[in-house]
């Protein structure tokens, strides 16, 4: 059969978009390798609208109990939504001439669509030094918006050097006791103002030609080893919380064969009014996306967006 939608992830994009299609009474295919988002690493989030607090864990169950509540039509019992769980998709196939649907292949299954919704998120990229995967939401967290708060006057340190780094740091000096930013590098990719701005904080301390060595402690963190790229000389501050932003990569190469056009980190181009990408019938939402801020409550808004503009294309 050809689906109306193919909905390719299961993160807020994806579950948000769900929901809306199933209202729509829109006939689709939710391809979702799993139901776990970046934010499921974290113990406490305080930022989803509506929830004063919830675990990552917590909220992606949630997220995937209220799709799956639409699965069938509330009016009819009719399935509206079809959920395939646990497969990846590999590519998306052009349509071979006008008003052809899109052949959806994944590593279990191929499905047609007329319309295709890209949810799929990105991933963080990981701090890999000694004892950053033991420390892992035991003092290294990849997300300060959501874990921040927790460590209200502590020292803590931020890795990165591009604006989501100052950013982060910018945020936790709202309620640190001090922030130590190190960075590999001497030129930072973050803007220059972020960077005076940030920097003035008496609070702040910025250290360049710092290679990260390993994270220790005992049950939670307590330091940071770094190596200085000039002196060679390995340094150990103590901090009990380290905050990673070191970039994201985006889950997108199953796109390239579609001809969606994708910047140079990857992030497929979407406009931002429609969340439209550069091949008509295919739209994007959440993480993957060219967006310049990426959040759980963005990424559901990019796909509410993307099901009423997706609705009228395929409607009208």
């Amino acid at each position: 059969m050809t689906y109306d939608l193919a909905i390719i992830g299961g993160g807020p994009a994806g579950a948000a978009a769900a929901v809306y299609a199933a209202r729509k009474r829109l006939r689709t295919v939710v391809i979702a390798k799993d139901w776990i988002g970046q934010s499921s690493v974290s113990e406490k989030i305080e930022n989803w609208v509506g929830t004063p607090a919830i675990s990552g864990v917590e909220l992606s169950k949630n997220l995937e109990i209220h799709a799956k509540t639409y699965a069938k039509d509330q009016v009819s019992g009719e399935e509206i939504l079809t959920f395939k769980d646990g497969e990846s998709c590999i590519e998306i196939g052009r349509p071979s001439g006008a008003g052809g649907s899109f052949s959806i292949r994944t590593d279990k299954d191929s499905y047609n669509a007329n319309a295709v919704l890209i949810a799929s998120g990105s991933s963080r990229r990981k701090l890999d030094v000694k004892g950053a995967k033991e420390f892992e939401h035991k003092g290294l967290t990849y997300c300060a918006t959501c874990d921040g708060p927790m460590y209200s006057d502590q020292d803590v340190a931020v890795i990165g050097g591009g604006n989501a780094a100052f950013e982060s740091a910018a945020q936790l000096l709202a309620y640190c006791k001090s922030v130590t930013l190190l960075y590999r590098g001497t030129t930072f990719k973050a803007d220059p103002g972020t960077v005076e701005a940030v920097s003035k904080n008496p609070k702040m301390k910025v250290i360049v030609n710092a290679v990260p060595k390993e994270v220790a402690g005992d049950k939670f963190v307590t330091s940071f080893t770094y190596t200085d790229a000039t002196s060679k000389k390995d340094i150990t501050i103590p901090v009990t919380g380290i905050f990673v932003e070191i970039g994201a990569i985006p889950n997108t190469d199953f796109a390239k064969n579609a001809t969606v056009k994708l910047n140079e980190s990857n992030h497929v181009i979407t406009d931002p009014r429609n969340q439209r990408t550069t091949v008509d019938g295919i739209w994007t939402a959440g993480d993957c996306t060219d967006g310049l801020y990426h959040q759980n409550n963005i990424a559901a808004g990019d796909a509410v967006k993307a099901i009423e503009d997706i609705y009228l294309y395929l409607r009208t």
